[in-house]
């Protein structure tokens, strides 16, 4: 089975480029290392970090850690998904 984790964040003004490299640091400290991450970012300087991993849904993995306080304006949203394959098939 492939889950993928989701790790979504927004910026305080001005620290987006801050968030945005301080979340692939930390995606490439993750040990072990995902089968896949992609990194993404959108208007507000919000960031947005997904892995995929050959794993159960219930299984331990790790994940991102809360930024400080004054580079994100909000907690992060976290979400985990099973990979049903892909769309359209």
């Amino acid at each position: 089975m492939t889950v993928a984790l989701m790790w979504e964040a927004r910026a305080a003004q001005g620290r987006g480029t801050e968030l945005l490299e301080w979340a692939g640091a930390r995606t490439a400290e993750l040990s072990p290392k995902p089968s896949r991450s992609e990194l993404l970012r959108a208007p507000e300087d919000r960031v947005l970090v997904l892995t995929w991993w050959d794993a159960g849904y219930d299984d331990r993995l790790p994940e991102l850690p809360e930024p400080d306080a004054g580079l994100v304006t909000r907690a992060v949203h976290r979400w985990r998904f099973e990979s049903l394959g892909p769309a359209g098939g």
